[in-house]
């Protein structure tokens, strides 16, 4: 049987030397090999006729973490600890994120992911949790806790993330300082947080469009993780 396709964004950087570079962590790349993928890097700085000449040949995309989105992509606050912002990747992952939306694309979104998916439906952000949001956990746990489990997430059970994870009380990590916020029409929520900030999104009309808050990639010893990318990839097969 053939292997989809599945495209993975990533981020632009620059190595010791200054170069620049397009990075991706090998943990995103592994979780799609083991759910029976094969992997492809959307490199950021394509222009648009290249990335969506790419997009066509791909089967799914996963949407990774990363920066900050720009403040002029919604309706946020601005706030100090804005960081990382990419003008380059917001536009070219807003513009595939519209794009598998509208043709029915197999989408993935975690973390930053989920929160291009809001944004280029229409939503907006918390650019900063904690001093936005009543009652806020600390979401961000950077760093070496990556493995850590630091809240739970409770999920719709009437939800087709739900179906896909086999559990309604998921237990997460937590690398992130923004959040959802206004949700985008189309989008339903179908899991939160302890502090009621919504971390699983899903489009319920679409053939595969689910995202998360946290970082599936690094959990995939948990059965429910390894059943999220399992499904995305069968989804992109078919």
């Amino acid at each position: 049987m053939t292997k989809p396709l599945i495209g993975i964004t990533t981020r632009n950087g620059k190595d010791a030397d200054g170069h620049p570079l397009t990075a991706l962590q090998h943990s995103y790349i592994n979780a799609i090999v083991q759910a029976g993928g094969l992997p492809i890097l959307i490199p950021e700085i394509l222009p648009e006729e290249d990335f969506l000449d790419l997009y066509s040949r791909l089967k799914g995309i996963l949407f990774s973490g990363g920066g900050d989105i720009s403040l002029k992509h919604f309706n946020g606050s601005d706030h100090p600890r804005i960081g990382e912002v990419d003008d380059e990747r917001d536009t070219t992952e807003i513009t595939l994120m519209r794009t598998a939306v509208d043709e029915g694309k197999p989408i993935l979104g975690i973390c930053r992911g989920a929160q291009v998916m809001n944004v280029a439906l229409g939503g907006t952000l918390y650019t900063h949790i904690y001093d936005q949001l009543k009652g806020a956990l600390d979401h961000a746990y950077p760093g070496d806790l990556r493995r850590a489990i630091v809240h739970p997430v409770n999920v719709d059970e009437t939800t087709r993330s739900a179906e896909i994870f086999g559990e309604t009380l998921l237990n997460v990590n937590s690398l992130h300082h923004q959040g959802l916020k206004d949700i985008a029409p189309g989008l339903k929520i179908a899991g939160r947080a302890p502090d009621g900030l919504v971390e699983v999104i899903e489009i319920p009309d679409h053939p595969y469009a689910v995202a998360v808050q946290w970082h599936p990639e690094w959990l995939t010893d948990q059965p429910a993780m390894q059943r999220l990318f399992k499904s995305f990839v069968v989804a992109s097969g078919k």
